[in-house]
């Protein structure tokens, strides 16, 4: 069974998309191609426990493992050394990622405090958009009481777009809240 996301981009996406920008061919038409989860774990410098935490989080935000992230280089002002573990990231591909990107746009953002909508500044130029959360128990997938500390959380949405005007459009067209 494929994704309610999924669905509606092939019943309305498409058409839609196709007749704003006048593609004549319906592989032209941008398509949402993987979501990266990341979090930055600065702390795990000190605290090696924080890496298992924040895997932890990704593993029930995501559905799947994440993959550890270890420094490249030292650096001896943060007291950093090569090949330590410094952060957690996912990424998502087919069903995994529209069923995701369905309750990131329909359930956590709207759980976030004060919440007016997401930038539309945060394209990259090429159609992809990235937003970084304060929070992650804005998912209802992470209990409360488990977190011991909240951790930020950077969504990077990687498309087929050739310009952030068809990036928009894709976005906008599945529902996510832009403010204007």
């Amino acid at each position: 069974m494929a994704a309610r996301l999924q669905e509606r981009y092939q019943q309305d996406v498409v058409p839609a998309l196709t007749k704003e920008f006048n593609f004549r061919n319906t592989m032209e038409v941008p398509r949402v191609t993987k979501i990266i989860l990341n979090i930055g774990l600065g702390e795990a410098l000190q605290n090696a426990r924080v890496v298992d935490a924040a895997v932890g989080d990704l593993t029930a935000i995501a559905g799947q493992k994440p993959v550890v992230t270890r420094a490249k280089k030292s650096v001896a002002n943060f007291k950093l050394r090569q090949g330590q573990a410094i952060g957690a990231m996912v990424t998502l591909r087919g069903q995994r990622m529209y069923e995701f990107l369905d309750r990131f746009i329909n359930v956590a953002l709207p759980r976030i405090r004060d919440f007016r909508g997401v930038s539309r500044r945060s394209f990259d130029g090429h159609g992809n958009y990235s937003y970084g959360l304060r929070e992650q128990i804005v998912f209802p997938e992470i209990e409360y009481d488990q977190v011991d500390k909240l951790r930020g959380l950077e969504i990077s949405i990687v498309t087929s777009a050739r310009n952030d005007a068809e990036g928009y459009a894709l976005l906008k067209q599945f529902g996510m809240p832009f403010r204007d």
